[in-house]
């Protein structure tokens, strides 16, 4: 019988590993008592198709951590490359006199300008380590065109869009 060596993954080694994987920039909002409350995130993925399912996951520490269970709804604005100041505010790190531009969709408060919104409904929950992963059901989506605010490595990042017409057919 093969025993097997257990390594501790230093977490600074694993998070600069995994920052070699661009990823798009999104900011999840939801309401509580009235007050809307909103953190910048990454870690947003497509879970299903049918029904429609995305995940987000959120540090045990965050606040939205304490929200999520109490609101079971939450916003997703994916942001465009224009909006790093909005993705650094939700950060915790605020730019004096920035003015946050909200636009209410099914309740829910989203981000205008986003290059796409969803507004979602907790379905399940998952503690995961550290984090904590919120499946939600999507139900309200809307989307433009436009670039993307990117992350890789520890950094803002654009990414050129060349839009295609959709209209033609090979």
């Amino acid at each position: 019988m093969e025993q097997s060596t257990q390594t501790r993954i230093d977490p600074r080694e694993f998070r600069r590993a995994l920052g070699r994987f661009a990823s798009g920039i999104t900011v999840i909002t939801t309401v509580h008592e009235g007050h809307v409350h909103g953190m910048t995130a990454n870690a947003f993925v497509s879970v299903s198709l049918e029904p429609p399912l995305v995940l987000i996951s959120v540090d045990n520490r965050a606040n939205m951590n304490r929200l999520l269970p109490k609101s079971g709804r939450y916003g997703i604005s994916i942001l465009s490359d224009e909006q790093e100041d909005l993705s650094q505010h939700f950060a915790g790190r605020p730019k004096a006199g920035l003015e946050v531009p909200f636009v209410w969709r099914d309740g829910m408060p989203l981000l205008e300008g986003a290059l796409a919104h969803l507004v979602c409904r907790v379905v399940d929950v998952h503690p995961a380590g550290d984090h904590t992963l919120y499946i939600g059901q999507v139900e309200y989506l809307d989307y433009s065109d436009g670039a993307p605010l990117l992350f890789y490595t520890g950094a803002y990042r654009c990414l050129e869009v060349q839009l295609w017409d959709h209209s033609y057919i090979w």
